[in-house]
């Protein structure tokens, strides 16, 4: 079995790390194809280098763009790539352009397609990525849902279930090995912060950064918090948001400390000790529920209902009142909550699925 790894940003180069780690035990054959969707050293290269990969065989080097240039990009460049390198299935992860587009070049060439972390759903058809997974998943020939309820919804869709098989998330497979080394002497010191006494934040999807008010809101929102609580707020901005920041001729406020880019290592050493994480991003609701960090989601909807269920996470949306409210009752929850999302094995049992398909 030959397998094509494709990543294409910074959450799927962390969340294919074990399946790559898991063909090199095995003596797998495999190719790792980057897209360019994420290009610069602070959003990409970064992570390679800390996580001990490979550097790609190939890299598409697409860049930034409009939703359709990426996407006819992407499926223009991979056809001669996998017509080179003759994968047997071609493995996406997530629900990016890059995944939806390298699913679609595989298809259309006949060969199979295997999706990590299938079965998500917000139910927010406004969301580019909703349209994304939906797609993927349709189209994909072996669907890894992270959980049960992933999986659930992937039946209710009409998917047999032979395609389908629970894996677990490779996220906590990474936050596992990693965790040792991010958690090292001086980085609180080196961000003047003490453990427990501050809260970590993010905002970058285009719904939050693309809407004025909504990104208004969730800045005093922050603000608010950060009073309320009495701790500063140390806030990875995505290259979006500053720019939407600056377009709108808006400041971060005083309670806000905006972090320089940060590599994996050193963000996942912040997340360990914070006391609260307030984002917008998917991937983070996953890893403060498995570092049993509260989580405040600013959004309306959620694709990890898993993590709201169990007591993690609480979505809280764009309105500063509700944001305060969300982060009080929070960072007063005990962290006890099960992490529904796997054991750290779940770059092993892809792996061993796939090389159990017959050809």
């Amino acid at each position: 079995m030959k397998l094509a790894i494709v990543v294409g940003t910074r959450p799927e180069i962390i969340k294919m790390a074990p399946i790559v780690r898991a063909c090199i035990a095995r003596d797998v054959s495999y190719v790792l194809l980057h897209t360019g969707q994420h290009y610069s050293f602070e959003m990409d290269g970064v992570f390679f280098q800390e996580l001990g990969l490979p550097a790609p065989h190939q890299n598409l080097s697409v860049g930034s763009g409009t939703q359709p240039y990426q996407i006819g990009a992407i499926v223009s460049g991979m056809e001669p790539i996998l017509a080179e390198t003759k994968p047997d299935v071609v493995l996406v992860e997530g629900d990016t352009n890059s995944v939806l587009a390298a699913a679609l070049a595989a298809n259309k060439m006949g060969i199979r397609v295997g999706h990590v972390e299938a079965g998500l759903r917000s139910y927010d058809r406004g969301m580019p990525e909703e349209i994304n997974r939906i797609l993927t998943d349709h189209v994909s020939d072996h669907l890894f849902a992270p959980t049960e309820h992933a999986r659930d919804i992937l039946r209710g869709e009409g998917i047999p279930d032979e395609r389908i098989h629970v894996s677990g998330n490779t996220v906590v497979d990474e936050l596992l090995l990693q965790r040792p080394r991010a958690d090292r002497p001086g980085l609180l010191d080196r961000f003047e912060v003490r453990h427990n006494g501050y809260a970590l934040a993010t905002v970058h999807r285009a719904e939050n950064t693309d809407a004025p008010d909504r990104l208004r809101g969730i800045l005093e929102g922050l603000n608010r918090t950060g009073c309320a609580l009495g701790v500063p707020i140390l806030a990875a901005l995505h290259p979006r948001t500053v720019t939407r920041l600056r377009d709108l001729g808006l400041g971060a406020g005083d309670g806000i400390r905006v972090l320089p880019p940060l590599g994996y290592l050193d963000f996942l050493g912040l997340h360990l000790h914070a006391s609260l994480v307030l984002t917008d991003s998917g991937g983070l609701q996953e890893e403060a529920c498995s570092l049993r960090v509260p989580c405040v989601t600013l959004r309306d909807n959620t694709e990890r209902p898993e993590s709201v269920d169990v007591g993690a996470n609480v979505l809280a949306g764009a309105a500063p009142e509700r944001i305060v409210e969300a982060a009080r009752t929070m960072v007063a929850k005990s962290r006890d909550w099960p992490n529904p999302f796997g054991d750290g094995r779940s770059g092993d049992r892809i792996v061993e699925t796939l090389r159990a398909v017959p050809a």
